[in-house]
């Protein structure tokens, strides 16, 4: 791996595991097996560092999404997959831990991949809920948009839960209720 690769992985593990505020240029350095010159010499600072990390991570969450949300299947069974997927909880989410960072959210351009990401994420479950809705699949009704947001939510904040107990269980408990209330119509008799 190449020194800008292993600095930008250094960064990107940090920030998920510290945040912004708590990951240092020496930390980096140090996790990354790379010399502050070498640093220097291909990122102009921490904040030029962070940006091209959390561009990363960004891109490849979006790409695992967006694996998930393209696989065959049902709108329903499409999003109980991106639900139900293997996740590290209790780490919780590497781009929605950004949003509590002051530092990120201040800044406009290390905040721009995490909003464009979130937003990326509820176009493409609004986009799957529709799709349900078209087939007869979901209650008529529902509003895509409004669904969409409550299925980050619930990850978000499940996240958030399991953190704070430190167990999965508010986050399991959260993607089983929403997959109920979600679960495809049946035909009455």
């Amino acid at each position: 791996m190449s020194t800008p690769d292993r600095l930008i992985e250094a960064t990107r593990e940090l920030l998920w595991e510290r945040g912004y505020v708590g990951t240092s240029p020496k930390a980096i350095q140090q996790h990354a097996g790379a010399g502050q010159g070498s640093m220097y010499h291909h990122f102009s600072g921490k904040p030029d560092l962070a940006l091209a990390a959390i561009r990363r991570t960004a891109e490849e969450m979006r790409e695992m999404t967006g694996r998930l949300f393209d696989a065959p299947g049902s709108a329903y069974e499409r999003i109980a997959g991106y639900l139900l997927r293997e996740r590290d909880v209790l780490r919780g989410c590497p781009v929605g831990r950004l949003t509590m960072d002051p530092e990120v959210i201040e800044s406009e351009e290390l905040r721009a991949p995490v909003d464009e990401t979130i937003a990326w994420l509820r176009g493409r479950l609004a986009a799957i809920v529709q799709e349900g809705l078209d087939r007869g699949e979901f209650t008529p009704g529902l509003v895509p948009g409004d669904i969409a947001a409550t299925i980050v939510a619930t990850v978000q904040g499940g996240y958030v839960l399991a953190r704070a107990s430190r167990t999965t269980d508010a986050f399991d408990a959260g993607v089983r209720g929403l997959l109920a209330l979600l679960a495809p119509r049946t035909a009455t008799a």
